[in-house]
């Protein structure tokens, strides 16, 4: 396998020929004179030729050190050009964010959030992923994800937004045919609506006041991979349905469905912002989980 170029060499050699002195180059680079002398040497040995006649009084670049010399110079400009861009990039809120979001969630409460945050900051461009499945940030090059669950233990910087509340929910038309469940174990006798991306597939978890728990792996006909395509059989009256506030909410409010099993919680869950693990964070990302978190803490003060 050939080797990689010997990228910091090639720019302290090109310091050297620019100062035309390996005390001056130590010293803008901040390296000892050693470090900087042996580092032309290491270039000079994996190249085979000398690259300068050096002298107690003068440094004069050889054949081979003039020809190497111009493009030793061009390298270090890119290079310190690249990385005074990517310094901007982290510094100043510019360039593109990949964000992923819940479908229901990014459509009824992130994107409207969006066109304030884009007005505020001309330069950051988001590409809103919205998708019930988790996907994976880093694999799939996400700077950002929204998350609504309780989190599993993982390597991703969470922020949490939001209490998110789940609510196990059935239409009056339903209960009136079919009774009410007073207890977690009776979903089993009853028509319930699947959700495919819950942490748990198939299960749903409760506790009561007094730290008893129940489990129950309920069954229906109809199991969706987003929650809100459950909502028109729900309201229809051909089932029981567990689902998060901001899908059901309006429903509860309106009369349209009524929440059971209240003295029974789902484990609670919140909305969180996830960001892959690693370094400080670009300014865009920064600027964009700032400005979320404070239009969560905005809305929960207001309801």
């Amino acid at each position: 396998m050939a080797r990689l170029p010997d990228f910091e060499a090639l720019a302290i050699f090109a310091k050297v020929v620019e100062l035309r002195s390996f005390a001056a180059a130590s010293g803008e680079l901040a390296l000892s004179k050693a470090t900087v002398s042996k580092a032309v040497s290491r270039l000079e040995e994996r190249l085979g030729a000398r690259l300068f006649n050096r002298t107690s009084r003068r440094l004069a670049l050889t054949d081979a050190g003039q020809k190497l010399a111009e493009r030793a110079a061009r390298l270090l400009a890119d290079g310190e050009a690249a990385e005074n861009e990517a310094l901007a990039q982290s510094a100043t809120p510019r360039g593109l964010v990949r964000l992923a979001v819940p479908m229901t969630f990014g459509v009824k409460t992130v994107a409207p959030l969006l066109p304030e945050f884009l007005a505020q900051y001309p330069e950051v461009s988001i590409d809103l992923h919205l998708g019930d499945a988790t996907v994976d940030l880093i694999g799939e090059g996400f700077d950002a994800g929204v998350r609504i669950a309780r989190l599993p233990d993982s390597s991703l910087i969470a922020r949490r937004l939001c209490a998110m509340p789940r609510y196990t929910v059935a239409a009056p038309s339903y209960l009136k045919r079919h009774g009410r469940p007073t207890h977690p174990m009776h979903l089993a006798d009853h028509k319930c609506f699947g959700y495919a991306y819950l942490s748990t597939p198939g299960v749903w978890h409760y506790t009561n006041a007094a730290g008893e728990q129940a489990s129950v792996r309920p069954a229906g006909q109809l199991r969706v991979n987003n929650g809100e395509a459950v909502m028109p059989a729900l309201l229809a009256g051909l089932g029981i349905a567990d689902l998060p506030e901001f899908i059901v909410g309006d429903a509860i409010r309106s009369g349209k469905a009524e929440v059971i099993l209240k003295g029974w919680k789902q484990p609670e869950g919140a909305v969180h912002l996830v960001t892959p693990p690693g370094g400080p964070r670009p300014a865009r990302v920064e600027v964009l989980a700032d400005y979320l978190t404070k239009q969560f803490a905005r809305g929960k003060k207001r309801n």
